[in-house]
């Protein structure tokens, strides 16, 4: 499994956090410290383990739900988040295992809030993030090798959370694309919403001229917040949140935040 060195730059005095995994879902998980509980790595272990188990079930109901690449119906009586992801999906015209990651961060992120009324909670799962904050979050963006990754953020106001970020990449990570982005980064309300767009828009980024333009298109989605692309040294940005340069890369200590 590739190292999420990412994760580091989430502050260690902001969010306790700990990890959850089960088969091939990644899960950061950061809550501020006086909300923390002990209980709640089991309870999102518990989630993830249930929501794969849904998927994996209704996947020998309907096979093609998990192969296609574009929109797709579900059957009647299919589980909340096999319809979550088919919705995700037909809003942006990909198939619904395209808003997965997201989605499971989501559906773990309002259960963690239901239970434990959680002031702070970030949800990372392979770039895709849940948020509820109660101050503003510097969101850096992992372009992989492009010059300007890490370079650059999106401040995220506590008013607009619970919020998803979702980022997709033609040359990191094992995901699908069929696009040459370094980084599509999609803010919306919904995070499986979120997720999907970001396949789709970073789908669309053929050359590097190419980000400004997909940034443009995404102005007709009245569910996308925000849109940051990156191809190698071009930069493309639509956006309701305040761009913001990120210091310059340094050695981080665990946890250090970079916002």
């Amino acid at each position: 499994m590739q190292a999420r060195t990412y994760r580091t730059r989430f502050s260690s005095q902001r969010f306790r956090s700990f990890v959850v995994n089960y088969k091939d879902s990644d899960l950061w998980i950061g809550v501020d410290p006086e909300s923390f509980h002990p209980e709640m790595e089991t309870v999102a272990f518990e989630t993830v383990k249930t929501l794969r188990h849904q998927l994996e079930h209704y996947f020998l109901v309907d096979p093609e739900y998990g192969r296609t690449l574009i929109p797709l119906d579900t059957k009647p009586d299919a589980p909340e988040i096999v319809n979550i992801l088919a919705e995700a999906g037909k809003k942006a015209g990909v198939g619904p295992m395209a808003a997965v990651a997201g989605a499971f961060s989501e559906e773990i992120g309002k259960i963690l809030l239901r239970d434990f009324g959680i002031k702070e909670l970030v949800i990372e799962n392979g770039g895709d993030i849940f948020l509820k904050l109660e101050k503003p979050l510097l969101l850096s963006i992992f372009a992989g090798n492009s010059v300007l990754s890490e370079k650059i953020g999106i401040e995220i106001p506590a008013q607009e959370t619970p919020l998803g970020v979702c980022t997709s990449s033609g040359t990191v990570g094992p995901s699908l694309s069929f696009g040459i982005a370094d980084a599509v980064m999609v803010a919306c309300k919904s995070t499986a919403i979120a997720d999907a767009f970001a396949t789709a828009l970073a789908n669309q980024v053929k050359t590097p001229g190419d980000v400004q333009t997909v940034a443009e298109t995404s102005e007709q989605f009245p569910e996308i917040l925000s849109v940051v692309a990156i191809c190698q040294d071009k930069l493309g940005i639509r956006s309701n949140f305040e761009m913001k340069l990120v210091a310059p890369s340094r050695p981080y200590p665990k946890g250090k935040e970079i916002g």
